[in-house]
This record gives C-alpha cells, structure tokens and sequence, in this order.
C-alpha cells in the first residue's frame, strides 16, 4: 500500500481541483460578475464558504473558474512543449553527430540559458498581457525540456537489439522512432508530463500575479493573490484561498508524478518498500 501512497494522494488532490474546474463550466455557487460591495471582505460563512473580496464577490467561486484558468493554460502550454519536444528529441537522437543534432542541441541551450520567468515576462510584456500569451510563452521554455529527456533517452533506445532488428528489417529512421522509440519514452514522457504541469500553473500563477497573465474579468489564482496583498492584514482569507489552492494543486501534481514514475519502475518500486 505504501507504494502507491503518493500515487493516490497525488491523484485525489489533483482530482478535486480538475473535477472543480469541470463543474466551473456548468455551475458556481455566485455569478462573479455580480459585484455586492454590501457583502465585501466578509470572513467565511455558510453562504460564503471561503468570504467574499473587496469587490463582494465569492471567492469559492472565482477559486473555482480560476482552476478552470490555470489547468487549462498549464494543459496548452505542456502541449505545446511536448508535440514540439518530443519530435526534436527523437529527430535529434536519430540523427546525432550530425548538423541537425547540433542545431537543435544548441538551441535548447539558448532557451535554458534564460530563465523562464523572464522568458514569459519578456514575451507577453512584447505582445501584450493575455492568457494565450502566457500560453505561448509557458509552452517556449517547455519544448527544451521534453527535447533534452526524449534525445537522452532514446539515444540509449537505438542501441538495442530489437532496434538493430528493425533497421536490419529495411525500416526507415522516422519508422523506427514512432513505432518503436516513441512507445518506449511514453511512459518517461507521461511522469515528465505531469511534472511540467505543475510547473507550467506556477508559472501561469506568477504572470497573472504581476498582471502579465489572463486579464479581467476572468479570474486566475495570482492575480486574487495580488489583489489581496494590500488587505491581507484586514482579511487574511482573501490570500489564503488562492495560495492553498495553488499549493495543493502543485503538490498533487508532483506527488502524482512521483507515484506514476514508481509504478512505471519496478526498480524504484521495489527500492522503496
């Protein structure tokens, strides 16, 4: 039981925020748009289970289409990142030593060579503060990662015997990279996934907390965050719903992605019971 612990753990808090971002769509407690200032700051109730903010708008609402915000940008974004990665990862392995290998070696170089923050602030700071914005700027620093993990560890792949066997078979290069690399990274790919979603809602979080993220009135986890921190001293329970929702989220996740990568190795399983 205790293998799977951080499996379920991971899964469950994980499971509750995604499951409130589906019920988002069809149902929230309060409209948001609605704005009470009779009712605003108001310290959690049975009809305001988390309070209200300085504009009386409930905040188990807006934490609620605020999940529906960053699970959807984190989804697009690591998206993005791994249809774009992953096939330079495998192009870069089939190829290495040669020009492209290079090409595409020292282009990961020049993305890590910045961080990603302030690759995400200079670019919606270029284009303009939006989600879609911080969806590309999110998913940029994300294709290096899965390109990097996917060259690494299918370069290990093409020296196999069945991939000797494919090749001897008259199988092309990009055959043997779908059909026979790729399924083998999937399970790799999958834990790295999950590891870069919880990544990619703390970085949507930190752009939408200096206003570079999703705008007005769509609600995101950061920007509750900014908008409470000149009252937090007044009321506490505007930052604390938003922070904890980010920090269950991201623990989830990474607990799930812990629990995947112990499940999809029985050496790492066996290791820790």
């Amino acid at each position: 039981m205790n293998t799977y612990r951080n499996l379920v753990i991971g899964a469950t808090l994980s499971g509750l925020f995604v499951i409130a971002a589906l019920v988002s769509f069809l149902w929230v407690p309060y409209d948001i748009e609605n704005l009470n200032i009779a009712e605003r700051m108001r310290t959690p109730t049975p009809a305001h289970p988390l309070g209200t903010d300085h504009f009386g708008r409930d905040i188990l609402s807006m934490v609620m289409i605020g999940a529906r915000t960053s699970i959807a940008v984190a989804f697009v974004a690591v998206g993005i990142g791994m249809g774009l990665g992953v096939p330079l990862g495998l192009a870069a392995a089939a190829h290495k030593g040669s020009l492209l290998d290079e090409v595409i070696g020292r282009g990961n170089d020049l993305v890590f060579a910045f961080p990603s923050l302030l690759i995400a602030i200079l670019i919606t700071a270029t284009f303009g503060p939006s989600a879609v914005n911080a969806i590309i700027a999110i998913g940029i620093f994300n294709v290096p990662v899965f390109a990097r993990l996917t060259r690494g560890s299918a370069l290990s792949l093409w020296k196999r015997e069945f991939i000797m066997a494919a090749r001897v078979s008259g199988k092309t290069t990009v055959r043997i990279s779908i059909e026979h690399i790729l399924p083998n990274l999937s399970n790799l790919l999958i834990v790295q996934g999950t590891i870069q979603f919880s990544l990619a809602i703390l970085a949507e979080a930190a752009l939408s907390y200096v206003g570079l993220g999703a705008q007005p009135p769509t609600p995101s986890w950061g920007r509750m965050l900014a908008d409470s921190q000149t009252m937090i001293s007044l009321a506490p329970h505007l930052a604390l719903a938003p922070g904890l929702a980010i920090v269950f989220t991201v623990l989830g996740l990474n607990l799930l992605g812990d629990g995947l990568r112990d499940v999809f190795d029985p050496r790492l399983r066996r290791g820790r019971t």
